[in-house]
């Protein structure tokens, strides 16, 4: 315990005070940078992205602003449509914001030339994907010669899809084919744990320069790094 004079009362409460709203009430003033953890609820970056992409151009699929990357790029969403599901709840964790829309397309038919870009990252996305080989080809195809593919992928022993079947490679074959025919579903299409989608590289012959079985940001999802090393 420590005594405070009579006369620093006043003082030390408007200072109490200040420290309060600054937190709670107060605007919280940006960073530079685009999409950088500058606000209270937002996640922190992640260690891994920064390794292989600081200093590099790329393009977000789907970024949120309740998820940092702190990265040279463009976010590129199915639609600019505050009102869908995603958006509410975006809106809902971080206080009213929202990550800005650059590119209103398809993450699986990007309206960019060849190699035009150094990598593409995403978090959450590619289990929304009926066909994650056609969008993860789409990837490599708008990325260039060393380039890299970014994913952190929701982990289903650590989601809410923890009771639900894994998709195999099997399933994810036909789908590419043409041949398979995807039931209703709660928006993922594809439930993974961090080998499912090494086995899929495999199959692939797609390079992996990195992988995490356990994200760095979440701690919910797991991340895998592709390398583009030939033209396809």
């Amino acid at each position: 315990m420590f005594a405070v004079p009579n006369r620093d009362i006043p003082v030390l409460f408007s200072f109490i005070c200040i420290i309060y709203l600054s937190k709670n009430y107060l605007p919280e003033i940006p960073k530079f940078g685009k999409n950088c953890q500058i606000y209270h609820f937002q996640r922190k970056e992640s260690s891994l992205a920064h390794l292989f992409l600081d200093n590099l151009k790329g393009i977000e699929i789907g970024g949120s602003l309740i998820n940092p990357f702190c990265l040279n790029t463009i976010n590129v969403d199915f639609t600019n449509d505050t009102k869908t599901g995603y958006k509410k709840s975006e809106l809902r964790y971080s206080k009213g914001g929202y990550l800005n829309v650059d590119v209103v397309a398809s993450g699986d038919k990007l309206p960019f030339k060849n190699e035009s870009y150094d990598f593409v990252i995403s978090s959450h996305a590619i289990e929304h994907f009926f066909d994650p080989i056609k969008t993860i080809e789409e990837w490599f195809r708008v990325i260039k010669i060393n380039g890299y593919i970014f994913m952190t992928i929701p982990h289903k022993e650590r989601t809410f899809d923890k009771l639900k079947n894994r998709t195999t490679l099997n399933e994810l074959l036909l789908r590419h084919n043409g041949t398979y025919y995807d039931g209703p579903h709660d928006g993922h299409h594809n439930i993974w744990i961090t080998e499912d989608v090494m086995e899929l590289c495999r199959n692939r012959n797609w390079t992996v320069v990195a992988w995490l079985d356990k994200d760095d940001v979440f701690g919910n999802g797991f991340t895998i790094v592709l390398q583009k090393n030939k033209h396809l």
